[in-house]
C-alpha cells in the first residue's frame, strides 16, 4: 500500500493473521498449505499479480511468494485500497470470532454470540480507514537502515573497560587472593575468582554505563556473551572462563594435528595480558596469543 509501483517478496513463517494467531478453516489441508493460500490472497486482494516459488534453503518452510506486477492500472488504486481495508477488517472480525470460540468453547452458543457481536461489530470511526488512507492507525513501520544494536558497534575501548571492570570486580570477590608461583609455573592455584548475579554486576558499574548499555539489545549481558574469551554467562550468574575446563573438541585427532599446526594466532591472550595469574594454559596450548611476537 505504500506506493503504486511497489514490489514485494515475502518467505511465511510462522502462522499469523493480522491481528493475532492465524485460524485454520480448512481440515483437508495441512495448516501449512492453509496459510500459504492465505498469504497468497492477500497479494491478491492488494492487486498483484501473485507468483510463488520454492527456495533452495535447508528449511522446511521454504515457500515463497513474489508480486512483481500490479493486477489494476493506477487509475483504479482509490478503489482497491478501499478494498484491501474491507479485506483487513473482515479479517479482524475473523480473529474476534476465533479467539472468542477459543476462550469460551463452541458449546456456550448463548455466551458466546453476545462477546463475538461485541468484538465483530464495526470498527470505531476512528479506527476505520478510507482510501486515502495508506496505512492502518498507529502503523509504525521499520526504519530504512536497521541499527545494529547487539553491542558491536560500541567502541573499543569502551568495551575493552567494561570487560577489565567486571574481571576485577569478579576476582577481587574471590575469598582465596592466591597467587600462582611464577617462578616454578605451577598453574594449580590458577583464581578463577567468584561468581555474580548480572544485577550485582550491574550495580558496581557506574550510571554512564549502564545508561550506553541500555541501548544495546540485551544490555549487559550481551557485551559480556561477546567476550567469550573471558566469560562464561550462566543462568543469569557470570564467570571468569577457566579455558583448562572446556571440553575437547570432537575433531578427528589427525584433522586436529593438522590445524593446529596451521593455526594462526590473530588476538592476544586477554588473561595473559590482564589476569594476576597469567593464562591458565601453556602457550602452545592456548588459542590466543602470548605476547605480540606471536601473533600472524
Amino acid at each position: 500500500r505504500s506506493s503504486y509501483s511497489c514490489c514485494y517478496f515475502v518467505l511465511p513463517c510462522c502462522f499469523f493473521d493480522f491481528h493475532g494467531k492465524y485460524s485454520r478453516r480448512q481440515s483437508k489441508k495441512t495448516q501449512y498449505r492453509e496459510y500459504l493460500d492465505f498469504v497468497a490472497q492477500v497479494g491478491f486482494v492488494c492487486g498483484f499479480h501473485v507468483e510463488e516459488d520454492c527456495l533452495r534453503i535447508p528449511s522446511t518452510k521454504r515457500v515463497s511468494f513474489i508480486g512483481k506486477s500490479r493486477s489494476y492500472p493506477a487509475a483504479e488504486r482509490a478503489l482497491i485500497d478501499k478494498q484491501i481495508t474491507q479485506f483487513i477488517n473482515s479479517r479482524r472480525r475473523a480473529c474476534a470470532v476465533a479467539t472468542c470460540d477459543r476462550r469460551v468453547g463452541f458449546n456456550h452458543k448463548d455466551h458466546c454470540d453476545g462477546l463475538c457481536k461485541e468484538a465483530g461489530s464495526e470498527p470505531p470511526e476512528d479506527e476505520t480507514e478510507t482510501a486515502g488512507t495508506v496505512w492502518m492507525p498507529g502503523f509504525q513501520p521499520r526504519e530504512k537502515v536497521e541499527q545494529v544494536r547487539n553491542c558491536a558497534s560500541l567502541p573499543r575501548d569502551f568495551v575493552d573497560e567494561v570487560v577489565l571492570n567486571v574481571a576485577n570486580l569478579l576476582l577481587n570477590a574471590d575469598p582465596q587472593k592466591s597467587c600462582s608461583d611464577k617462578q616454578g609455573e605451577n598453574m594449580n592455584t590458577w583464581s578463577q575468582g567468584e561468581s555474580l548475579s548480572l544485577k550485582e554486576v550491574a550495580e558496581h558499574l557506574n550510571k554512564e554505563t549502564l545508561k550506553k548499555l541500555k541501548s544495546e539489545y540485551g544490555g549487559l549481558q550481551t557485551l559480556l556473551k561477546n567476550n567469550h574469551q573471558v566469560f562464561e554467562v550462566l543462568n543469569g550468574r557470570v564467570h571468569i572462563r577457566d579455558w583448562r575446563k572446556e571440553k575437547p573438541s570432537k575433531t578427528k585427532p589427525e584433522v586436529k594435528r593438522r590445524l593446529s599446526a596451521e593455526a594462526f594466532k590473530t588476538r592476544l591472550c586477554w588473561f595473559f595480558i590482564h589476569h594476576p595469574d597469567g593464562c591458565s594454559l601453556p602457550s602452545e596450548a592456548c588459542p590466543y596469543a602470548h605476547g605480540t611476537e606471536e601473533l600472524r
